[in-house]
């Protein structure tokens, strides 16, 4: 399975956060995606989404004003109980 690419570029908070994780929401477990965004908040929420929400943060970096992260889906918290 390929990188699902997520362009977030130019959005502002909350946006970043809810728009991965709508995406997220869309997809299969274990499918993982390339988020792409502008928003230095993002740094702290990305990260903090994914604990809150199961999924793993599998990589992050930053490229001058570019921050990305790879983010694999996790299960949805009602099918882990």
């Amino acid at each position: 399975m390929t990188d699902i690419p997520l362009d977030l570029r130019g959005l502002k908070c909350p946006l970043p956060v809810l728009k991965a994780r709508k995406k997220l929401a869309t997809l299969p477990v274990g499918a993982v995606v390339a988020v792409a965004c502008t928003d230095p908040m993002a740094a702290i929420d990305i990260p903090h989404m994914c604990r809150e929400d199961g999924h793993r943060l599998e990589a992050s970096g930053r490229d001058g004003e570019v921050l990305s992260f790879l983010i694999r889906r996790g299960p949805d918290p009602a099918e882990a109980r």
